[in-house]
């Protein structure tokens, strides 16, 4: 995998763990100097990592590209990842963005070209 690469707390990131495994999930902590990152499993080739943290060498991983999530189903399938995590803030955003969206679906399709909110929410990778 690629490497000098800027991490922040809350990227999606892919890669292997130390054992070869497939891992895809999102940032939780940096050391230091980026050389190592924890980061908690949402998909994986082996099922027991899923859900848990690992820590691994930031050159194993890929840090994957932004992406605007602006309908109910994706939005709903988001809201299902942050209770697996049990990420309360997460789905405390995520539940906003429906309310949003159920209110005004219109003003929110128009307008998500242009809106980045900067969270976990906008960096899933739905083509993985």
């Amino acid at each position: 995998m690629a490497g000098n690469k800027q991490f922040e707390n809350g990227d999606w990131v892919q890669g292997r763990s130390r054992e070869g495994e497939l891992i895809h999930g999102f940032i939780e902590t940096l050391s230091r100097n980026e050389d190592l990152i924890k980061v908690n499993v949402v998909e994986s080739d082996n099922e027991k990592a899923i859900g848990k943290a690992i820590w691994i060498p930031s050159k194993w991983t890929e840090k994957l590209p932004d992406i605007e999530i602006s309908n109910e189903s994706d939005v709903l399938a988001l809201i299902d990842l942050a209770l697996i995590s049990k990420d309360e803030t997460w789905f405390m955003e995520l539940s906003g963005k429906l309310e949003s969206i159920k209110i005004h679906p219109k003003l929110i399709t128009e307008k998500s070209d242009f809106i980045s909110d900067g969270n976990r929410m906008a960096k899933l990778d739905l083509n993985k």
